[in-house]
This record gives structure tokens, sequence and C-alpha cells, in this order.
């Protein structure tokens, strides 16, 4: 089934019988595998405000994200947050809408520096699992009404509420950015030196290492990149001698691979996730037996590719942190819950929040459970 506007969209989940599976563009299939009733929201799109003066920007939840993009690029804004193509990743097609980007909180490299996708939001408007039509927060930035609803929206993958319709702040895209990449560090070390980059005053929005080395990104205007890479490049010779990557495109291309985990694309094996101490990294990257690893967030987030099938939990133990299944067969994302083990106390408030939002549930029931 397939809707177009918020009205449709509350009749037919009012009107479900049963589980509903919310699909936007289909390029991100994460979690495990939901059985119901396919519900095709991505005929929800269009652009409804755009203010640049005010860095505003609402649109509708299926609006393809090369759209908004393309519309910020036309007045030299962007979304500060990066967010990734997971197409490559997860050998899907179809098109990012705004909406799934939102659901899944999906953040990039600039996170270290401007924040995850939900901090970037103002407002939703959504339907719940009854079809009621819910509107939270504001158009903008001023106005915070119900802050908090909106973005307890963001990662909860549509099992809260289906979101119709998205107000954003943006930003100036910058005038000039400048990459130093240092080779030949182990991980311990260029976690060492991200560290060193990030909590240095030269605001750096991208730190991370995989093959292409150990990566610090700034950003701004041009005189100042110029200068803070300069003594970016000073401050961090202890760790290594940092080149200043010249060619902008090439740059470019480094950190959408970076984002994107390029790496990873058309590799067999299955693709985890860890959120954990930058400390405590380099050390469970070891301990995972992972092919191949990518460190972004200065070492925060922690990309594996591991052998097909293997449940890296385990595997790893104990540990402060999280670890997600983000890539691997239906059968492996039945048998081994995606996403995290909750504590008895969050997961208490998460199934309190389902039945307050989804009494019935029927939104993409299981995915996250």
């Amino acid at each position: 089934m397939r809707v177009s506007s918020e009205e449709e969209l509350a009749e037919a989940v009012r009107d479900a019988g049963g589980p509903l599976r919310i699909r936007g563009g289909g390029t991100r299939p994460v979690g495990r595998p939901v059985a119901g009733a396919a519900l095709d929201v991505s005929g929800l799109c269009g652009i409804r405000l755009y203010e640049p003066g005010a860095l505003t920007l609402v649109a509708a939840a299926g609006t393809p994200l090369a759209e908004i993009e393309a519309a910020l690029a036309g007045e030299g804004q962007r979304l500060a947050f990066e967010p990734a193509d997971w197409r490559g990743l997860l050998g899907t097609t179809g098109e990012p809408t705004l909406g799934g980007v939102i659901a899944a909180n999906v953040s990039g490299p600039r996170r270290v520096q401007a924040g995850a996708a939900r901090d970037a939001l103002l407002g939703v408007r959504f339907v719940d699992g009854r079809g009621t039509v819910v509107k939270n927060g504001g158009r903008v930035m001023k106005n915070v009404t119900g802050y908090d609803l909106v973005k307890l929206m963001a990662g909860s993958w549509g099992t809260l509420g289906v979101l119709s319709e998205v107000s954003l702040k943006v930003l100036p895209a910058p005038e000039a950015a400048a990459t130093l990449a240092i080779t030949g560090l182990d991980d311990a070390a260029a976690i060492g030196a991200m560290t060193a980059a990030l909590r240095s005053p030269f605001d750096v929005t991208g730190a991370a290492h995989g093959r292409e080395g150990t990566l610090i990104r700034i950003e701004g205007f041009a005189d100042s990149v110029a200068y803070r890479a300069g003594r970016l490049a000073d401050l961090l010779a202890t760790h290594g001698a940092a080149e200043i990557l010249r060619d902008a495109g090439r740059a470019a291309e480094i950190w959408r691979a970076v984002r994107d985990v390029a790496p990873f694309h058309d590799r067999t094996g299955d693709v985890w996730r860890l959120s954990v101490a930058p400390t405590a990294a380099a050390a469970l990257a070891a301990r995972s037996g992972a092919d191949e690893v990518l460190y972004d967030w200065g070492g925060g987030l922690v990309w594996l590719l591991v052998q097909a099938g293997s449940d890296l939990r385990a595997a790893l133990g104990d540990f402060a942190g999280h670890a997600t299944v983000i890539r691997a067969a239906e059968e492996t994302r039945a048998r081994i819950a995606p996403f995290p083990p909750e504590p008895a106390p969050v997961a208490a408030i998460s199934a309190g929040l389902r039945a307050r939002f989804d009494p019935r549930g029927i939104l993409n029931p299981g995915l996250m459970g």
C-alpha cells in the first residue's frame, strides 16, 4: 500500500488489521525482519518550506535526500550532520529519504563537531499506532515546544510513529576545507592522534582512520582553514608527519568513502557497528577478529567487517558500549538481536513508550526487539 498524503497515511494506519512494515526509500533494511503488510510512504514528498535566511527547512518525510541537498546547495547551505548513503554497504537500490535518515538517526563524520541528525531536528509530524496525527516541536529554531519528543523520533526506526513531515535547522556550507593525512599508524596510535586533534582548539569536523590512513578534517573560511591546518600539522608532529591533501576533489571523495563505509562495499561478510569510548576501540577491534576495521568519530564509532553469521557480542564479551548488526542475512538478523539489548530499566521505558504510541503493536513490530 502506497500513500501520498498525511490523511491517507493516518487512514491506512487506523484501518490496519495487522502489523505494518514501514517503507520509505527502501535503502536501509536494518533490524530484525518484519512480518507485515508493506506501507510505502515514499509518496509523501516535497519541500514545504525553505527559508535560507532563517536556516530552516520543512519537507515531507518521503522527500528524496538528493532533492533536499540540491535545494540547500543552491543557497550555499547543507545538512550539517552529513547523512550517510548506505546503498553500497547494504546492496540496496532506491532513493534515501529524509524520513528514513531521521528515523535511523544517520549521522556522518561531522557528528563530532555538528552533532547527530537528531540535533538538527526542530519539529516533526507523525502518525502514531492509533492513526492519530501528532505534531511536535516547531518550524523555527526558537520554538522548542516538545523538543524532547521531537528528538525521541530520531533513531526509533518507525516503531513509535510514521513520520510525515520533518522540520530541520540547516547551516551554511564552508568556504574551504583541508584534510590532514598521517600514514603508517597502528590503530592505537591513530586514535591517539585523532584524540589530540579533537582536543585541540582548531575545530576539527572529521577524524577517521582506515585504509587511507589517519584523516583529520578542518572546514571554514579559507584563511582560517589554512592557518588551522598548519597549526594542527605542527601539533600532530609527535604522532607522525601530517600531509595536507591539496586535491579538494580527492579529499571530498575520501570523506564520502568514510561516511558511506565504502571499504566494505561488495565484500563478503557481515557488518557490525560499535559505539564505544575511543580509548577502548582498538582493543575491541583486535578482539573481534574482523577482516577490516574503519574508525570514525575519533574512534568512538567502529565499523567491523566480520565472518558471516558471527555473533560478535559473544566474541567481545562484556564491554562499555553498544554493538549493532548493520548488514547480515535475514536468518542472522532473526537469530541475533541486531540492536543491542537494553538494560532492564531502559527496556521498561522503551516498552512504556511503545505502549503509549503504538498500543496495538503494529508499527514495525519486532524490528528493534
